[in-house]
């Protein structure tokens, strides 16, 4: 008997991290349909990657912002895919496509439809704005019993979901690293042929969006505390905080120590030639990042915040202290500089603390996850 399961998320949650758990659906056994909603442009991808393992792929007009005029359209988008799908299984993902597709869901459930809703963050957080806390927790507390299970990536959330009206909580180590493409090539890039470094130069590397929430600014500051012509702090990415950080850079007379590389493909190359990776980020759900940096074998300096909290442990993985704080920062990139010995047993250390974050575990969990689901369907 097939196993028919409806999967929705943004466009770019689909290509970034849902497309190997896809293809595993398709290969044990399920029958796949995706909706998605554009967002990001992506949606040719999307048919590129997965039309040879997907019934069908459908497209439903919902924007990011809950107050979207345009999102009722969505709705009734989705509602008429579910409802003339007849799945066993609904899994959502995100916020705005998780609250369209549960309330689209309603009917079906009462036939014996399961839905899962995987929370990658909540945006209601220890510290978060307390707009944030005003507008997404109510929402997400009156929408939990909505869903038969809610899963979370890091425990933070999964302990505040524990207090909501839901038959399940659990918990799983994410959506997966990919770890094939974390092996450095047989042509590697030099990095610092390229940028003209010296081999005891000190290499501190940074990859992601160039926003607010990831702060790389504090970085920026804590260099400038430290005053070591040594050391040089990569920054892989582009973000709409580029010309502010650049600035910022200037104001320090930095310009020969921070590095703004942009969008890079050669990421691990770079990784594999750094010493030590920094993720002073303000809110993460679960840091994906950090983690492929910990599978590279790096010692981490790291914002004491939910989901870093999940997979850091000071004083071993590395160092961690508050977002804003540019001393603390400063002090955890002295002291691995100061001692390589220590950077290569907390980087060891790294390499095993990931594992189960890895893509191939973390498909094991999600398919565990939707059998005892499809299991309980009907009882």
């Amino acid at each position: 008997m097939s196993k028919k399961i409806l999967v929705t998320s943004t466009d770019l949650m689909m290509v970034q991290f849902l497309l190997p758990h896809i293809r595993n659906l398709f290969e044990n056994g399920y029958v796949v349909e995706v909706a998605c909603s554009d967002v990001g442009g992506r949606m040719d991808e999307i048919h590129e990657k997965i039309r040879d393992c997907v019934r069908k792929i459908h497209t439903v007009d919902l924007h990011r912002s809950p107050a979207a005029p345009g999102n009722f359209k969505g709705y009734r988008q989705m509602k008429a895919i579910i409802e003339k799908g007849h799945y066993d299984i609904i899994w959502t993902n995100e916020p705005v496509m998780g609250v369209v597709t549960r309330l689209a869901a309603r009917r079906v459930r009462k036939s014996g439809t399961k839905v899962l809703y995987m929370v990658h963050g909540f945006h209601f957080y220890k510290g978060a704005p307390r707009v944030n806390w005003m507008i997404y927790y109510p929402i997400e507390k009156i929408m939990a019993s909505k869903a038969d299970v809610i899963c979370t990536v890091n425990r933070e959330d999964y302990k505040r979901t524990q207090k909501f009206n839901v038959e399940q909580v659990r918990y799983i180590h994410g959506i997966g690293i990919n770890t094939a493409r974390l092996t450095p090539g047989k042509k590697q890039n030099d990095i610092r042929l390229e940028l003209g470094l010296n081999k005891d130069d000190f290499i501190v590397l940074s990859v992601g969006e160039l926003n607010e929430n990831k702060n790389q600014k504090v970085i920026i500051e804590a260099l400038s505390v430290l005053n070591d012509k040594k050391i040089h702090y990569l920054l892989c990415g582009k973000g709409n905080q580029a010309d502010a950080l650049r600035k910022l850079v200037a104001e320090r007379h930095l310009e020969q120590n921070v590095h703004f590389l942009g969008y890079r493909k050669d990421v691990v190359d770079i990784c594999s030639q750094s010493d030590v990776y920094v993720m002073p980020s303000k809110r993460e759900g679960l840091p994906v990042a950090s983690l492929e940096a910990m599978y590279c074998g790096l010692p981490l300096v790291t914002s004491n915040i939910r989901g870093l909290t999940d997979v850091m442990e000071n004083g071993k993985s590395g160092y961690m202290c508050s977002p804003d704080d540019a001393r603390g920062f400063a002090e955890g990139i002295k002291c691995l500089k100061a001692n390589p010995k220590m950077r290569k047993e907390m980087g060891e250390r790294n390499r095993e603390t990931v594992k189960p974050y890895c893509i191939e575990e973390t498909k094991k969990e999600v398919l565990e996850l939707l059998a005892e689901l499809y299991n309980e369907r009907g009882k």
